[in-house]
């Protein structure tokens, strides 16, 4: 009596076990892929007008791109923020190592010029005039680039490439 009763129990058991091991590899292929391949994120705000919506976008970023040094300027990058730590920013890369940048911190003062150092990138706004950026904090490190953003997912009229729009 006792081993009959073992047996659809076992059945159970590893059939359980199979699900929560499938469940388990699907998590671990998720947390890969957001990780080093690619992410999704939901930017918005003013300073990235008229190309990410004031409202919002759900965007794809590709991962690989910064980590093989593949980002150049007129990109779209997600940026750890250098001022709030806990923030990823949205940024168009204008200036590469080596690069002199001229800019204006305020339209009423004159301009002025700075080259960008090594292992950094320049980082402005397309709305100059809504965007706190490189203009204000500087050339910002190039590991604390998390992502070139390569397509809107939403809202569907704006379904598409991000690259290069404003070139």
């Amino acid at each position: 009596m006792g081993v009959s009763n073992l047996n659809p129990w076992s059945r159970i058991v590893k059939e359980a076990w199979a699900k929560a091991f499938f469940t388990a590899k699907f998590f671990c292929f998720l947390h890969v892929s957001n990780a080093y391949l690619c992410t999704f994120a939901l930017v918005y705000g003013p300073s990235m007008l008229p190309t990410i919506n004031l409202s919002g976008d759900f965007i794809l970023a590709d991962r690989l791109s910064v980590r093989f040094g593949k980002v150049g300027p007129g990109d779209i990058v997600l940026v750890r923020s250098p001022e709030n730590p806990r923030k990823i920013i949205t940024k168009r890369v204008v200036g590469m190592a080596g690069d002199r940048i001229t800019f204006s911190v305020d339209p009423k003062d004159s301009s002025r010029c700075e080259t960008v150092p090594e292992g950094h990138v320049w980082i402005a706004g397309d709305n100059i005039y809504a965007s706190t950026d490189s203009r204000k904090f500087g050339a910002v490190p190039y590991g604390l680039l998390h992502g070139r953003v390569f397509w809107r997912i939403w809202p569907p009229e704006g379904f598409g490439s991000l690259r290069h729009v404003n070139d």
